[in-house]
C-alpha cells in the first residue's frame, strides 16, 4: 500500500480522536524517510514521531546500520521492544533447562534463534560484565538500551512483579561508566547479532 494512503487512513483516526500520534514498528530506513516526504509534501498528513523495533544487546546491527542515522535526521525516536531479547537477557536460560514457566517453555520454538545460536555464549560473557560492575544480567541490558541517545522509551515485560520491580530500578540506576560500556563494546565485537548466527 503506498505510503500516501497509510498515512491518510491514520489521519483519518487522528481527525476521529482515537489516535494522537503516529509511529510505525519493524520498519526501515527507506520506509521512515518515505512516510517523512509524504508528510513534508502534505503537511495535513500525520508526521510519524516514533519506529518501534526489536532493540537489545543482542538485537542491535538491524536499527544501528541505518535506521539510527535515519531516525536522528528526521526526528524519529525508536521505542525499543525486548530490551531483554524475550528474557534471555536476564541469564534465566544459562542452564541445561529453561526454568519451569518460561517463555522458552511455554512457546516452543518461539525463541529458537536465541537457544540454537551463539546468543547463549553471548550472554555468557555480558554476564561476566554485570557481574564485574556488580548489575544483575537485567540491569546490565536494560540500563544500556535505556541509555541509548536514539531510544526514545522501552517497552518491558515481566511475568512477575519482580520482574517490573528490577526494570523499572534499572532506570534510575547510576549511568554505566565508560569501562563498562567498553566491555559491552568488546563482547558486542566478538558477537554481532549472534542470534543470527547459527
Amino acid at each position: 500500500m503506498p505510503f500516501v494512503e497509510q498515512l491518510q487512513a491514520l489521519k483519518k483516526l487522528v481527525d476521529q480522536g482515537k489516535v494522537r500520534h503516529v509511529g510505525v514498528s519493524n520498519e526501515t530506513p527507506y520506509g521512515v524517510s518515505k512516510f517523512i516526504h509524504e508528510h513534508e509534501k502534505e503537511s495535513s498528513l500525520p508526521r510519524i514521531c516514533s519506529i518501534q523495533n526489536s532493540y537489545s544487546l543482542l538485537v542491535r546491527s538491524d536499527f544501528e546500520s541505518g535506521l539510527t542515522e535515519t531516525c536522528a535526521q528526521t526526528d524519529v525516536g525508536l521505542l525499543a521492544y525486548s530490551p531483554l531479547a524475550g528474557g534471555i537477557l536476564t541469564g534465566k536460560y544459562g542452564g541445561a533447562q529453561a526454568p519451569k514457566g518460561a517463555r522458552l517453555n511455554l512457546f516452543p520454538g518461539f525463541m529458537d534463534r536465541y537457544a540454537q545460536s551463539l546468543a547463549k555464549e553471548a550472554v555468557a560473557e555480558y554476564e561476566k560484565v554485570a557481574t564485574a560492575y556488580n548489575l544483575t544480567p537485567a540491569q546490565l541490558a536494560l540500563k544500556w538500551c535505556y541509555s541509548r541517545p536514539h531510544v526514545a522509551s522501552t517497552i518491558i515485560g515481566a511475568t512477575s512483579m519482580d520482574q517490573l520491580r528490577e526494570n523499572i530500578d534499572a532506570f534510575f540506576l547510576d549511568e554505566l561508566p565508560e569501562d563498562c560500556l567498553d566491555a559491552v563494546a568488546d563482547v558486542y565485537s566478538r558477537y554481532r547479532d549472534p542470534s543470527k548466527t547459527s
